[in-house]
């Protein structure tokens, strides 16, 4: 991705003095904008049990968390620099979640198994984290906005779980629709996550492709994986993805996305990957079926509760829009002790 064409790649706060010392248990965080900080979310894997780092399967989780770090285990550098973390908790702020339903027909096998799943899954949320819930194929539609009632968040899901569609499905425009819903709606102070239910089998987002299969999103209004991108980045958004296959999945991606002849299009226009996406936010991707997708759900709400909010005041005053990299790592004594590790977050941010 073109870094220059991004947003603001981390939540900017401004945090109270009180946020100075780690907070823990169920403290509540109170922010106000005397102190600009910059916050970024982490989780911290086994590196033998997933496949970390940028690649095809980036994020992959099959191992269990490390739940138990404190502040003193992590360093922060912005462009290669050591800051001084000044914030730092785990599942103290609230969440605030929205559901991205895929509604093409390769995903609609596991649509109602999820729909029977999603009210005791959606247990492992605290009273205080809401959510919202959107499909989308070409185009997007909110369901139902964010609200801390898990039973009517439940009964969304039910209700997506009933809809199709016959248009492409445009990743891209999902993700932005998403995550500009998080902006408009969403505390800016709780921690945004869009977890995604796909097969990750998207189409090319082309004019063509549009025209065809599209119709829904209005000509010259179809947004790229690059405009994706800004807005996540923009709205501090992490994306995790729960990747569900079918049969239809595999078959249209051997006549689509391993099909050599769609290279060309393809790097035309970047039809979106959750893997990208995941990679770039610092999310997790977690595979489920048809048979354990509920529990699955409840499996990816429960990794975001061992996620670390850390915060950093940048050392160096920088030209606004100046692109700083980002490295979140475990401090030399704590990756002796705890071995081989991959942190998740997202690669940098925008002044």
């Amino acid at each position: 991705m073109n870094r220059a064409g991004k947003a603001a790649a981390v939540w900017l706060w401004g945090v109270a003095a009180a946020a100075q010392a780690p907070i823990s248990g169920h403290v509540q965080a109170y922010f106000r904008s005397q102190v600009e900080l910059v916050m970024v979310d982490a989780q911290v894997l086994p590196a033998g049990k997933q496949k970390g780092g940028q690649g095809a399967e980036a994020g992959l989780v099959s191992g269990r968390p490390l739940d138990h770090l404190e502040r003193r285990d992590f360093d922060i550098l912005e462009d290669g620099v050591p800051q001084e973390i000044t914030y730092f908790s785990q599942n103290s702020l609230p969440l605030s979640v929205i559901f991205l339903v895929d509604l093409t027909d390769s995903v609609r096998p596991v649509l109602k198994p999820l729909a029977s799943g999603a009210l005791k899954a959606l247990e492992h949320l605290k009273p205080s984290d809401e959510a919202a819930v959107m499909v989308y194929s070409a185009s997007a539609k909110l369901v139902s906005g964010f609200t801390r009632d898990h039973k009517r968040v439940a009964a969304a899901i039910a209700a997506a779980s009933r809809m199709k569609s016959a248009e492409a499905a445009f990743f891209n425009e999902g993700v932005f629709q998403a995550a500009a819903e998080l902006g408009r709606s969403s505390p800016p102070n709780n921690r945004r996550v869009i977890v995604w239910l796909t097969d990750n089998v998207p189409n090319v987002p082309s004019e063509g492709t549009r025209r065809e299969h599209g119709q829904s999103v209005p000509a010259g209004q179809l947004h790229s994986e690059a405009d994706a991108m800004r807005e996540l980045d923009g709205t501090g958004s992490v994306v995790c993805s729960l990747l569900a296959r079918s049969a239809l999945s595999n078959f249209m991606t051997v006549m689509d996305s391993k099909n050599p002849m769609m290279a060309p299009v393809r790097k035309k226009f970047p039809p979106g990957d959750v893997f990208h996406y995941a990679d770039e936010t610092g999310g997790v991707v977690v595979k489920a079926n048809k048979e354990d997708i509920g529990w699955r759900l409840a499996e990816l709400i429960d990794l975001l509760r061992t996620r670390y909010s850390i915060g950093f005041r940048p050392s160096e005053e920088r030209p606004a829009g100046t692109y700083c990299e980002l490295k979140v790592r475990l401090t030399a004594e704590a990756a002796r002790r705890e071995g081989a590790v991959v942190v998740r977050a997202r690669h940098g941010y925008y002044r």
